[in-house]
């Protein structure tokens, strides 16, 4: 029974997927793909809830091996898969948020005339995504790794007319291999050291190991993870594919951006914690890319107008707090952020969404503004999702984040110093974002404000789930010894037992400033927008610092020249010269072949004769070299 449970938890999703792409509109029509997909999703998340509700009440994880996949000399593995107290969380806002978000493009995407593929891609997703998280080794992890890779390819370059969204597309593909590369590296080397890439199995092998040369390359094979984990999880240097991931329909910027894709590496970090443990250089060097890139990418946002991209890189900027957890160990805290952050986040690109769809398509917050008593449960909660992301006490975003600056403060002050500075320009950005979209006056067209309207309630319905849950999600990890979450998860993470306490002085200090940093970001950003009535000026008007962070510091623009115009150089130099020395080289070949053929063709003239001559001949050379040479 339970292996049925658990199969037919990772293949709704896929089933789904196959009637909507194999009969598709045609036959369903506009509004059944969308019920089968949500259908499919739902009865996943049911069934994850069926087994979260044992594992309480158990606290026994449920394993399913189907059969023996790869065995190559002393390597084997098998296709399995384990639900255990870590992949039954990601299971739950996997499916629970991503049923929320099918429930949101049943409304959003009604009038799309591939509606049913919309819905395909959809719950092709959702089932890769469940793959990976429900994996027991890490070959089939890697399998849901590069099937959400496809998937976001599929759905990022959906509007396809647009070759804007499909550069984005290719973009996002081609960063995701190289990191999938690292990946890959990674999962060959633990396969060469301990002919496994099963977790336990692996767990027991690195622990009872004391083989100088394993533990050298043990540090090869968790960078070369961490590499991996970077694409995914967008990270600096391989980052930049998640804004331009905006192209594609925005319930996919919620349902990438919040719940699945971009939380599969610290899935995997987190999975992998007792190989990480083991590495400290590699460790501190994630904390420090973790912590660059929360400032990094949190002063780019400040500068955009577009409110998808000022999302986008304030998502690049929560990873980068939850790597600096991961980074000093503290991988429950990580996870409590990656829980928070599915609720919130989702919560603003669904609302970001039925803003863009009220305006008729317009992303620009320079042509918004006054919408609030509009649409206003867009607003409300937008604005609890705004409050949680910036760290206001009682949201469910003050304490995860909390968590992650305490865990900061307590092992290195010059990376807590960063996060502070990158939860400050949080709040700023955050708070910029509301004010321009739902304060002040309409700056757009009269023909916009005459269709201004609040989305159907298919749209708003998940807006107010995910705005409770942005708003009491909090709960489930309270400071002062009070997390339900650390319970849950030491089965996983012995690290939560092993950890020493911080005083309730420091708690409560760290606790203050973050809220004193929140506060601050707001007042900046109300003092700017709201008092002085502020908007950002027109592209061709940006000056300055402005203009940098508004161009994203030029990044772009330089992994351009330095990689993709290099190789572009390279190509035609092969296409130039390489390929035509080998063409000449061919064709002198063939203009041998042609001038030997007509006396060749000679030979064969009928005779009798000659044949038996060549054939002695040759007998004469076969008995020489076999008896006399």
């Amino acid at each position: 029974m339970e292996t049925i449970l658990v199969l037919l938890l990772l293949l709704s999703p896929f089933i789904g997927f196959l009637i909507n792409l194999l009969i598709g509109k045609r036959f369903l029509g506009r509004t059944l793909p969308g019920i089968i997909a949500t259908t499919a999703v739902l009865i996943s998340f049911v069934i994850s809830l069926i087994f979260f509700i044992r594992i309480l009440s158990t606290g026994e994880a449920v394993h399913v091996d189907l059969y023996q996949w790869i065995a190559l000399g002393e390597f084997t593995t098998d296709l399995a898969f384990t639900l255990d107290q870590l992949s039954l969380i990601w299971l739950l806002f996997v499916t629970g948020i991503g049923a929320l978000i099918h429930i949101y493009s049943t409304g959003y995407m009604h009038d799309d005339r591939n509606i049913d593929r919309y819905f395909a891609y959809l719950n092709l997703f959702v089932f890769f995504m469940s793959i990976l998280v429900a994996s027991s080794n890490l070959l089939v992890m890697f399998i849901g790794w590069e099937g959400v890779g496809l998937c976001s390819y599929l759905l990022i370059g959906f509007w396809s007319r647009n070759q804007q969204n499909n550069d984005a597309a290719k973009k996002a593909f081609i960063m995701n291999r190289i990191g999938d590369l690292g990946f890959l590296i990674g999962i060959f080397t633990l396969a060469y050291l301990f002919k496994t890439v099963d977790y336990d199995t692996l767990k027991t092998a690195i622990s009872t190991t004391s083989n100088p040369e394993v533990s050298s390359l043990l540090g090869v094979a968790t960078f070369a993870l961490f590499i991996g984990a970077t694409g995914k999880s967008a990270q600096i240097p391989l980052y930049t594919w998640l804004p331009d991931a905006m192209a594609g329909p925005t319930p996919v910027s919620a349902l990438i951006h919040a719940a699945t894709m971009v939380t599969a590496g610290i899935f995997m970090v987190t999975r992998l914690n007792f190989l990480f443990d083991s590495t400290e250089s590699v460790q501190l060097l994630i904390a420090i890319v973790g912590a660059v890139t929360a400032l990094f990418a949190a002063s780019i946002a400040v500068a955009q107008t577009d409110i998808k991209k000022v999302l986008a890189y304030s998502t690049v900027s929560q990873l980068g707090l939850m790597f600096l957890a991961l980074g000093l160990g503290a991988y429950h805290v990580a996870v409590f952020h990656v829980i928070t952050h599915a609720f919130f986040k989702a919560c603003l690109f669904l609302g970001s969404g039925s803003v863009i769809h009220a305006m008729g398509g317009e992303q620009d917050m320079r042509k918004m503004g006054g919408l609030k008593n509009k649409m206003r449960t867009t607003y409300i909660t937008f604005l609890i999702s705004t409050l949680s992301i910036s760290g206001i006490p009682i949201f469910a975003g003050f304490f995860s984040k909390d968590e992650i600056m305490l865990t900061a403060f307590e092992h290195n002050k010059a990376l807590w110093i960063i996060a502070a500075l990158a939860s400050l320009l949080t709040a700023f950005y955050m708070f910029r974002a509301l004010y321009l979209t739902f304060f002040k006056e309409f700056r757009g067209t009269e023909e916009q404000e005459k269709h201004i309207h609040e989305s159907p309630k298919s749209m708003t319905l998940p807006l107010i789930v995910l705005a409770i849950l942005a708003f009491v999600g909090g709960a489930i990890s309270l400071p002062f010894g009070l997390s339900w979450l650390n319970g849950f998860l030491s089965p996983i993470l012995p690290q939560i037992a092993e950890a020493s306490h911080p005083e309730t002085s420091v708690q409560i200090t760290t606790m203050v400033i973050s809220t004193i940093i929140a506060f601050v970001g707001l007042g900046l950003a109300y003092y700017k927008y709201i008092k002085k009535s502020e908007v950002p000026a027109e592209d061709d008007k940006i000056t300055g610092f402005t203009k940098v962070l508004y161009n994203k510091y030029y990044i772009d623009e330089i992994y351009n020249t330095v990689f993709v115009k290099s190789l572009y150089a390279l190509a035609n130099f092969f296409d130039k010269y390489v390929e035509q020395g080998l063409k000449a080289i061919f064709r002198s070949g063939d203009n041998f072949i042609e001038v030997l053929s007509p006396t060749a063709k000679r030979l064969q003239n009928g005779s009798l004769g000659l044949y038996l001559f060549f054939f002695v001949l040759g007998f004469s050379a076969l008995i020489i070299c076999l008896f006399l040479v």
